[in-house]
């Protein structure tokens, strides 16, 4: 389905259920199609619910033909709404190219789940802003639309 970068039992070595990381029981799930990415200069870690792939959790590279599987494998999970984070520009052609597909995409501040304990791999990361985001937990930043964005670089 896509070029991955690394096995999936590298991934699942690395796959964790953060110690610490629990969420207070009661909160109600608003995002139950959701999907976190942990965004990064040559891969980006992806993490969809358990319960909708074998593999909840891969990684892919940063062409445009590995972003195009990375949108029909979330298609295929039934993902409507994708948060990530990024301390960099690397989070630019993931956006766009989801936004394209129809999904609902959201960029978050890194520094608003930075200080988490725990939270050690990529893999944590994704699974953790995914989970995050089912509860509503994170606000999204200003992303101006792409025709704006355009005008900016000027």
């Amino acid at each position: 389905m896509n070029e991955k970068d690394c096995s999936t039992r590298e991934i699942s070595r690395h796959y964790s259920h953060r110690r610490g990381q629990r969420l207070p029981k009661g909160l109600e799930a608003l995002n139950l199609d959701a999907a976190g990415i942990d965004i990064g200069a040559t891969h980006h870690y992806v993490s969809v619910p358990e319960d909708r792939d074998k593999e909840p959790v891969q990684r892919f590279g940063c062409y445009t033909p590995q972003l195009e599987d990375m949108a029909l494998w979330l298609k295929q999970c039934g993902i409507k709404t994708v948060v990530m984070e990024s301390t960099g520009v690397y989070w630019m052609p993931v956006f766009r190219a989801l936004e394209s597909h129809g999904f609902d995409v959201q960029l978050v501040n890194p520094r608003h789940v930075k200080y988490v304990p725990g939270r050690k791999t990529d893999v944590a990361d994704c699974q953790w802003l995914r989970q995050l985001h089912t509860f509503g937990l994170l606000r999204s930043a200003f992303v101006p639309p792409q025709h704006v964005e355009v005008m900016r670089v000027y």
